[in-house]
């Protein structure tokens, strides 16, 4: 019966369970992580990746003794895509479970949302998905947000060399979810093409409940667009893949990492594969050694998967293991789960060799995104899987 439930309500039940079982003392001996994500809703496939990217990454800190001998507990609340949820559930977890450090989820509005929050609270607020730029930079005079994730600024340049390599892209315009994460991303494109000294067609935003966004679509094409970059999730993305079929209209289109949140190419149709999006991971081709380790870990833990295409979509997977690895990195450096000394661990970070990259000096003062621009790799839907392109 309780496979049947939702993978966050199993997990909080699990949870609940697993602590009866604990006495006063035992439960005293663990080392609280939170995590604030969707866990439900079309992105709940997402939240799921995130979930076990740092559970395997916590089953070997622990195989290891844990965190300043304590081993390490993750405790799941769902935000439901939603900014207020979100805030409610961050502080439950920071001031009745104690977590020493937050994880952030999906959607940039509910993270942006958790900053000050975290800021005012002195307790780290780790990043693994969300983009929006001013997540991490958002000015603070003591910023506790880290990140490893994509940063919108970044990924903006990204998929305007990519148009223009991939397409001669000479007048793109722009599809946008109209929410703190489309305008981010409306600031980051227009930086980028005026760097390359092009001009855009037009802009067009939309609602995450549009079924037909036709008539934005339509703006576009008499604007003489001749790529599309799009910004949203899942389910509205599939929408605007939708709506360009109806039209009959065969545009490229060059994404940021919303496609790959849950069930896009199952949602979108056939035409999702036409959607090229960036991505941080991926688990198909040849795999580093560390690649191989997490992948058999994963299979072990998680018996569902038995290929590349199960581990859809990656990028939550890689993003939170290494962001565990490197949270715990940082608690051991501060000796301490006092949030302003484990802000200065992560400073104090040498070297980390991660799944996604081998990481140097990841995080500075005045810089706390661990990815930057060569980080990133072009994906796309073959059958459900997400498969990397030659960029």
């Amino acid at each position: 019966m309780l496979s049947r439930l939702p993978i966050h309500r199993r997990l909080v039940l699990a949870g609940a369970a697993s602590l009866l079982l604990l006495t006063p003392a035992a439960a005293q001996e663990t080392m609280k992580i939170g995590l604030v994500a969707a866990m439900s809703g079309q992105s709940a496939k997402s939240g799921e990746a995130i979930v076990r990217g740092l559970s395997v990454a916590i089953d070997e800190i622990n195989a290891k003794g844990g965190v300043l001998g304590k081993k390490l507990e993750l405790l799941v609340r769902d935000d439901e895509s939603n900014p207020a949820k979100g805030v409610v559930a961050a502080r439950e977890l920071a001031q009745r479970e104690k977590v020493v450090a937050l994880f952030g989820g999906l959607d940039t509005p509910v993270s942006i949302a958790i900053v000050p929050f975290a800021n005012q609270s002195k307790i780290p607020f780790m990043g693994v998905w969300a983009a929006g730029t001013p997540i991490t930079k958002n000015g603070a005079a003591e910023n506790y947000v880290f990140r490893v994730s994509a940063v919108d600024e970044i990924v903006d340049k990204a998929l305007v060399d990519y148009s223009v390599k991939k397409y001669a892209a000479k007048k793109p315009g722009m599809i946008l979810i109209n929410n703190p994460w489309g305008e981010s991303n409306e600031k980051g494109l227009k930086t980028a093409l005026a760097d390359k000294k092009m001009e855009y067609a037009a802009i067009e935003k939309f609602e995450t409940n549009d079924v037909d966004v036709v008539p934005q679509l339509t703006r576009l094409k008499q604007a003489g667009a001749d790529v599309l970059y799009l910004v949203a999730n899942v389910a509205p993305s599939a929408q605007v893949v939708k709506s360009l079929d109806r039209m009959g209209w065969n545009v490229p289109i060059v994404s940021h990492w919303g496609p790959s949140g849950g069930r896009f190419s199952e949602l979108a149709g056939p035409s999702a594969s036409k959607v090229h999006f960036i991505q941080t991971y991926s688990f198909s081709g040849k795999l580093t050694p560390k690649g191989e380790a997490v992948f058999a870990a994963l299979k072990k833990k998680y018996p569902e998967i038995k290929s590349p295409a199960d581990v859809t979509p990656a990028v939550g997977i890689a993003n939170a293991y290494d962001a565990m690895h490197l949270t715990a990195l940082a608690i051991a450096k501060a000796g301490s789960t006092e949030g302003a000394k484990i802000r200065q661990g992560f400073y104090d970070i040498d070297s980390y060799d991660g799944l996604i990259k081998a990481y140097k000096k990841p995080f500075t003062p005045a810089n706390h995104d661990a990815l930057g621009s060569d980080d990133y790799i072009f994906t796309y839907f073959k059958e459900g899987e997400i498969l990397p392109l030659t960029n």
